[in-house]
């Protein structure tokens, strides 16, 4: 009778550790989850600026208009995309046509000194700044997510639930070799 109630013990332990760990899953899950939708606000809040910053810029920058067009081109993509994986890769594009913008904007000096311009970059610095502490609050949820899928013992319990190890989010190839070389410097 008590090998009985200790193999009774033994399976409820386990069962309610199962669960545990599996709500453990979920909530890290939801977490992740969560965290890009506050990427999602600030992405739109990027979105409804990008048309009033490049209807700005096309009064100064007429010949500009195949970067304008693929900043417009990006907002679309990025717009539509559907899952989370796409959204990234569609954000990545974005940010590099904006930053090509950046460049753009210093060979107009009065376009840089236009008040218009002026709240509407800095709205847009804002947003970027915005942007980059969500983008890192989604990384640490999504590596608390990950460490959880990989170790012991929610290893055991996530793949039969369809938990997986998610990707970061990074910066593309092409944006990596630019941050590794070093800025020129020239007076």
């Amino acid at each position: 009778m008590s090998t009985t109630l200790i193999l009774i013990v033994v399976v409820v332990v386990l069962v309610f550790g199962a669960i545990s760990i599996y709500n453990n899953l979920v909530k890290l899950r939801n977490n992740r989850e969560n965290a890009f939708a506050n990427i999602d606000v600030q992405l739109k809040q990027r979105f409804d600026l990008i048309p009033q910053l490049v209807a700005t810029v096309k009064g100064y920058a007429t010949h500009e208009k195949e970067l304008l067009e693929k900043i417009t081109a990006a907002r679309t993509a990025a717009m539509s995309a559907t899952n989370i994986n796409d959204k990234i890769q569609a954000d990545q594009q974005l940010s590099s046509a904006l930053a090509g913008l950046k460049v753009s904007v210093e060979a107009y000096p009065d376009l840089k000194a236009n008040q218009n311009f002026l709240q509407l970059q800095g709205e847009l610095a804002d947003i970027e700044n915005k942007l980059a502490a969500t983008r890192r609050f989604f990384n640490s949820t999504t590596r608390e997510l990950n460490n959880a899928v990989q170790t012991f013992p929610g290893n055991l319990l996530a793949g039969m639930f369809g938990f997986q190890k998610e990707p970061m989010y990074e910066i593309q190839a092409s944006e990596r070799q630019t941050l590794e070389t070093a800025p020129k410097i020239e007076f």
